[in-house]
């Protein structure tokens, strides 16, 4: 666990130098799943960083585009790429652009995300797919809360369950915040985990930020043999640094110079 508690530390020390010399980008997303995907890349999937392109390879759909430096910087921690690139975020010409696209060749990259909403039906067709082909890759599908307030999301997991697609787990970013505030003032989610339930999935609930606990649930969900899962991820935006901590203003915002060295600092120290 040291060793996890060590990396997401880097990824997020990552995240914060990225996106202040980018000068723009969304900094409080990004921090808050990050223990979510250095579990994800460093303890649960099947994948080869030197063989992007692995047939057997399992997939992560990131359906919340522009959570991408978090993406970007657990990608080059895991050798996808080198670190020296993150520098580029969102620069001209750069494979690393605001929203992760495939045509920019960047290798680790599953979907060209941006609108809101698309990845689990696309990770839907992915898993069929993988059903198809008598296949064991399991596909993740990575989402935030307020994206789920969109309703091609509950067709997707209605498809999800009629096709009992085992080898499906979402994730879900459970921070309580999007970018217009709350999600409970913008529009009311709970009681979420009975949503999943009626629409057919297995629902596993833990805290996104306790490795052990995350490790728990994706090995659970990959046991549940019967239904797709859900693991609902309670996080808190902009972990890591208290001063913008479960603030709504930091889901597109970009730190200063002087904010990044202040922010850095801190997570150094915890």
């Amino acid at each position: 666990m040291d060793q996890l508690k060590k990396l997401a530390k880097d990824i997020r020390i990552d995240i914060i130098k990225s996106l202040s010399e980018a000068g723009s980008g969304h900094t409080g997303g990004s921090l808050g799943i990050t223990d979510i995907f250095t579990v994800l890349y460093f303890n649960v999937l099947n994948h080869d960083p030197g063989n992007p392109e692995w047939e057997d390879r399992d997939r992560v759909i990131l359906s919340i585009g522009h959570v991408a430096p978090v993406l970007y910087s657990t990608l080059a921690h895991a050798g996808y790429f080198p670190k020296e690139e993150l520098k580029t975020l969102r620069k001209l010409g750069s494979r690393l652009q605001g929203h992760p696209g495939k045509e920019h060749g960047l290798p680790g990259i599953e979907l060209s995300a941006g609108s809101l909403g698309q990845g689990l039906s696309v990770s839907v067709g992915v898993a069929i797919s993988a059903k198809m082909d008598n296949k064991n890759r399991r596909v993740y599908s990575i989402h935030g809360d307020g994206e789920l307030q969109e309703g091609a999301i509950w067709e997707a997991a209605m498809s999800a369950a009629h096709y009992k697609l085992n080898n499906l787990t979402a994730v879900v970013d459970r921070n309580c915040v999007q970018i217009d505030g709350k999600t409970s003032d913008v529009m009311e989610l709970e009681p979420l985990a009975d949503k999943w339930k009626s629409f057919g999935w297995n629902v596993i609930r833990c805290n996104g930020h306790d490795h052990t606990a995350l490790i728990k649930a994706f090995k659970d969900a990959k046991a549940f043999k019967d239904k797709p899962s859900v693991i609902i991820a309670k996080t808190i935006m902009g972990k890591g640094v208290k001063e913008i901590e479960d603030d709504y203003r930091w889901h597109g915002k970009a730190p200063t110079k002087e904010e990044a060295e202040r922010f850095i600092k801190e997570i150094i120290k915890k």
